[in-house]
């Protein structure tokens, strides 16, 4: 009897690593819509990191490993005064960013928060643009900054569309990591080779769980586990560029690939899945898409399924307010992805409990009129009985148009209805949204909202002629792209 024999012929890399090194590389972007848009993210999402660290167990996790490092150009975390290598930097950042779930969110068959790779890219800009001054060379421009996030956007977005990751027990935060890879790799000078390299370690890599995101142990790693991928991402990069190796059929390579070891190419019974299942569809080219319909958190820092439920309870309110003793019954109606992710029962443990639970973002502003930061702490909900007497009483369904309109490419809504009923019989009207104040559809009267939210979360950290400076000069797209990454980083510093 023969032994079967591996074959030892080195392969191309995988179609997927080829096309995102392609699209990094050679992709012009034209849309000035995107192009606006990712300025305005970009601000909103530094803001978002400026707010978190007004809570100690994000700031807990900030600064340099080892205290009293010192790092020649190091790369800043906006905020503080930390000036540390770039790996450690965009974990930061990363962690900042997200730390009270508030910043931009994609929703498709895998979700997730693309502005997740600014920790990566802002950390790798800054400390390229300080290194080059010290040599007496240009810095980046905050317009290399822009196209990075479009890209990082696109890459993670467009993967995500088709691709459910969670479905198969993955964390989103897998595709920050190979995002962040890709136009790290690309800001630190790599070739198309160097970059189809450090994007196959990114899938190489061992992949989170997303076990910390879901009952019952859910807790505060899924506020920093963007900004461990977007960091490592940066590692991935900086050790292709000394020259570490790639591997070429990272994803393909029969039974020790990512298809066959982590994207289920077995059902759960152990059946093997029709082979068109095995790999990654796409529903489009790369381009500008993503950026384009991003979504924004304006109003709730609460998990996105959740925003029109929000926006509908802060709409009945004022007709709730005075009878929340004589509540029989709260219906929310709500599409399949709300009701898989965040829909719970039970006690809430702590603060990511609660802004991962349909039933606590909804019952909050129904009976307070609005939803901020501070009402997932431990003393707020400990101190409002009401909250859980109120999460009892709350009746969630699904409507299948909703679910449908959810996945629909040209509608991408993410629609909540709210009605409550009463002991006597009489009812609220049913209040449903379709779209959130962040969704491209309202993208004009969101703007405003993001500026005033910008303002306000500088406004936690710095006095108000910084403020006004820095709001200023983002304010203007042009001007803006043309700002030195050291100069930007610089307005940060506190």
């Amino acid at each position: 009897m023969s032994a079967t024999v591996e074959s030892n012929e080195r392969p191309d890399y995988d179609e997927v690593i080829q096309t995102i090194a392609d699209y990094v590389i050679d992709y012009e972007i034209k849309s000035d819509e995107a192009w606006n848009t990712a300025r305005n993210c970009l601000m909103d999402t530094l803001g978002c990191g400026l707010l978190a660290l007004r809570f100690p167990e994000c700031a807990k996790h900030l600064g340099p490993l080892v205290e009293g490092t010192t790092v020649p150009n190091g790369a800043r975390v906006p905020g503080t005064q930390f000036r540390m290598d770039p790996v450690k930097a965009a974990w930061d950042i990363g962690c900042i960013i997200r730390w009270l779930d508030f910043n931009d969110t994609w929703l498709a068959a895998e979700w997730g928060h693309p502005s997740d790779n600014l920790g990566g890219i802002l950390a790798t800009a800054d400390f390229i643009s300080q290194n080059r001054l010290s040599k007496g060379d240009k810095p980046l421009t905050m317009k290399t900054v822009l196209e990075a996030m479009i890209k990082a956007h696109e890459i993670q977005g467009n993967l995500a569309i088709e691709n459910s990751f969670n479905r198969v027990g993955l964390d989103h935060v897998v595709l920050v990591k190979v995002a962040s890879t890709a136009v790290v790799t690309w800001l630190m000078g790599g070739s198309r080779e160097q970059i189809m390299a450090a994007v196959s370690q990114a899938w190489v890599d061992g992949q989170s769980l997303r076990t910390y995101r879901h009952a019952p142990n859910a807790g505060s790693r899924k506020s920093w586990a963007a900004g461990d991928a977007t960091s490592r991402a940066v590692r991935l990069a900086d050790m292709t560029m000394r020259g570490e190796m790639g591997i070429p059929g990272a994803l393909t390579a029969p039974q020790w690939g990512f298809y066959d070891v982590l994207f289920n190419k077995t059902n759960k019974d152990q059946q093997l899945k029709p082979e068109s299942d095995w790999e990654f569809k796409f529903q489009r080219d790369y381009g500008s898409y993503v950026m384009e319909n991003i979504l924004f958190k304006l109003s709730f820092p609460a998990e996105f399924h959740a925003q029109t439920a929000c926006e509908a309870a802060v709409t009945l309110h004022p007709e709730v307010k005075d009878r929340i003793d004589e509540i029989e019954k709260v219906e929310i109606t709500t599409h399949e992805s709300a009701i898989r992710i965040i829909s719970k029962q039970g006690k809430l443990a702590n603060p990511a409990d609660r802004d991962h639970c349909l039933q606590y973002m909804t019952a909050v502003p129904l009976l307070f009129g609005e939803l901020n930061a501070d009402h997932y702490e431990n003393g707020f909900h400990e101190g409002n009985p009401v909250i859980d007497t109120i999460r009892e009483k709350i009746q969630v369904v699904e409507d299948k148009e909703f679910s449908k309109d959810y996945h629909d490419p040209s509608k991408r809504s993410i629609a909540n209805a709210l009605q409550v009923f009463f002991k006597d019989g009489s009812s609220t009207e049913k209040v449903t949204v379709e779209y959130p104040i962040g969704h491209r559809r309202r993208r004009e009267e969101g703007v405003s909202v993001l500026e005033s939210k910008f303002k306000a979360n500088l406004a936690t950290r710095f006095p108000e002629q910084q403020v006004n400076s820095i709001f200023n000069r983002c304010s203007q797209q042009v001007s803006f792209e043309n700002i030195s990454v050291n100069d930007f980083m610089d307005m940060f510093v506190i």
